[in-house]
């Protein structure tokens, strides 16, 4: 039925142009703002809508996931744009956030919403 169509995903913020600011100055994403609705393009073509919600409250789970060769590589360069790395009670992580056991290697971060991020390496 949607074989056609370019579906994209989206989340709210409380405070897009924070949003936008960390998603173009410190992720490096192609950002553009229209209507007060911010579009961040992803590699591969896919895009994400990020929309104004005074009360808002972020999701409890993963609303974005990053693909890297490279997770330690990846890490370094979000601590290093002053991102800190989440940690989750019950999760195997090292000392930087990354959880290297039962999966994926992974990390989360949190943009300026609240919303959850992560970093996993394939």
């Amino acid at each position: 039925m949607f074989t056609d169509s370019h579906a994209f995903s989206g989340f709210s913020a409380n405070d897009v142009p924070a949003c936008r600011d960390f998603y173009a100055n410190k992720l490096g994403l192609d950002v553009s703002e229209a209507n007060g609705l911010l579009t961040i393009s992803l590699s591969g073509g896919g895009k994400v809508i990020v929309y104004p919600k005074p009360n808002h409250e972020p999701a409890t789970f993963t609303v974005l996931n990053f693909p890297v060769p490279d997770i330690d590589a990846a890490v370094d360069r979000l601590i290093a744009a002053g991102i800190t790395m989440e940690r989750y009670e019950g999760l195997d992580q090292d000392g930087r956030g990354i959880a290297r056991a039962g999966g994926p290697l992974i990390a989360w971060f949190k943009d300026p919403a609240g919303n959850i991020l992560s970093v996993l390496q394939v």
